[in-house]
């Protein structure tokens, strides 16, 4: 796997269930004028079968990065999580966690289970468009990530 030069276009792949949360990381995407390619499932077992290829997803771009909530129906992201970071395949996509949750133990789980980051959504628009661009910025701009 060869890394993806930094500042280059990306795939993100958005796990959320809730439409106007999605909505609102859209535009907040539209916003920051990212140029990322989203592409959105609701909920974690469409989440493996978008990062698998199987199920609804054999011509899918395999995802540069995953924006995971983590109450999700059917399977939740921690999971989802677990299960992601226990494939060998599917381990080096990073994964940040980006749910309504504080809880501590959410948190700890979540580093736990090899989540690359953990982020609050805020309420405020602007401060969601901030941290929008914040990852935006760390995960294009500054990392260097696998091919």
């Amino acid at each position: 796997m060869t890394p993806k030069p930094a500042g280059q276009p990306i795939e993100v792949l958005l796990v959320e269930d809730d439409p106007g949360d999605v909505l609102l990381i859209r535009e907040a995407f539209d916003f920051n004028k990212v140029h990322n390619n989203l592409n959105v499932v609701s909920d974690g077992e469409q989440a493996l079968d978008y990062l698998r290829g199987t199920g609804d997803y054999p011509d899918r771009i395999r995802p540069d990065l995953v924006l995971l909530d983590l109450n999700l129906p059917r399977k939740d992201g921690r999971e989802v999580l677990a299960e992601v970071k226990g494939d060998p395949e599917l381990r080096t996509i990073p994964i940040v966690v980006l749910t309504t949750s504080e809880a501590e133990e959410d948190v700890l789980k979540s580093y736990q289970l090899h989540a690359n980051a953990y982020v609050t959504k805020p309420v405020d628009f602007q401060r969601f468009v901030s941290i929008v661009r914040q990852i935006d910025d760390f995960f294009v701009s500054v990392v260097r990530l696998p091919g």
